[in-house]
């Protein structure tokens, strides 16, 4: 793995964090005790926190969940990540990032077998809805209870309080709407945007191209699948998953592998259409399991459900229509 080569850069690197060691490009997350907000005030205990915590390399290969030895300049941005080359030493395996995005599939390099997904992944593959995605279509999840991405963001971003300066990966992250928001409020020292659709990560990196202030900054484009994420165990702060749950091929199965990346005290924030509500006439419900039976509309309990029995605890929701916002926490 490349060393980054003066403090200088480090600092460029890493601005919210410049106590953080030389000798790794990637530092594991700050680990709290417990869950405290980053402050000027808790800059000493988070020092001694991090002296204790050992660095670990943050991606790691999605078949064994070794980390990728990585040749390449370093950094946590799209420039040094597009520059860069990745292999797993155990799997004899290597992984591409010529696309302005880290390839971290399990299919990524195969030539001749071709892996066909639930209709609800593939649709989002296909590159005139990745264009539609910010240009009409999400303008639409207001009709279903959805407040808007501005409001969506700041509710998120209330969640996320506990771990701010931390790392947040983006999973399911479109065309990165929320991405860009979270790399610009500069509350977090990297982020990183994942899906799993080709055609939605070229149209996330056209938008932040636009935005110089975000085109340099700690945050990186991984294309992955949800349910095999190529992140080491306990090496994230944050998870965010924006109208993301329902489209899910196994919800239980994303929602393991998010608890697994998360380190102690890490929160995971999502958003999505419920199945139905309380308040839902059964003519509704009816309709709604009939005409979009391709996705995984769950309800209010299930959700909460499959966030504890995957080992997430202080489950909180918010509720608006057919919209719900939960957060869920490590221990």
């Amino acid at each position: 793995m490349a060393m980054a080569s003066s403090s200088s850069l480090h600092q460029l690197l890493f601005p919210k964090h410049r106590y953080l060691s030389r000798n790794s490009i990637f530092a594991a997350p700050l680990r709290f005790s417990s869950p405290v907000r980053a402050t000027a005030t808790s800059s000493v205990t988070l020092q001694q926190d991090v002296t204790k915590t050992l660095e670990a390399d943050l991606f790691c290969c999605p078949i064994c969940y070794q980390p990728l030895i990585r040749k390449g300049p370093p950094g946590l941005n799209l420039p040094a990540i597009y520059r860069s080359g990745f292999k797993c030493d155990k799997c004899d395996r290597s992984y591409s990032s010529k696309d302005n995005y880290l390839d971290l599939t399990l299919i990524s390099g195969l030539k001749d077998y071709v892996e066909v997904k639930p209709a609800s992944t593939e649709l989002f593959r296909s590159p005139f809805v990745s264009f539609l995605y910010e240009r009409g279509w999400r303008q639409n999840f207001n009709r279903s209870g959805f407040p808007g991405p501005d409001e969506e963001f700041k509710m998120a971003q209330e969640y996320f309080k506990p771990v701010e300066g931390g790392l947040l990966v983006d999973v399911s992250c479109g065309s990165g709407l929320f991405t860009r928001k979270f790399a610009k409020s500069g509350t977090y020292s990297g982020v990183i945007a994942l899906d799993f659709s080709e055609s939605m990560l070229r149209q996330s990196y056209d938008f932040i191209k636009q935005d110089d202030t975000i085109l340099t900054s700690n945050l990186a484009l991984v294309r992955a699948d949800v349910s095999r994420l190529p992140f080491s165990s306990g090496s994230v702060d944050a998870v965010h998953a924006g109208a993301a749950l329902h489209c899910w091929p196994s919800p239980s199965n994303a929602i393991a592998e998010i608890s697994r990346i998360l380190r102690s005290g890490g929160v995971f924030v999502g958003t999505t259409f419920l199945r139905y509500t309380s308040s839902t006439p059964w003519i509704g419900r009816a309709l709604r399991q009939r005409i979009l039976q391709n996705y995984s509309y769950l309800t209010e309990e299930e959700i909460e459900d499959v966030c504890t029995s995957c080992g997430l605890t202080n489950y909180s929701s918010k509720v608006q229509q057919s919209f719900i916002m939960f957060s869920a926490q490590k221990p």
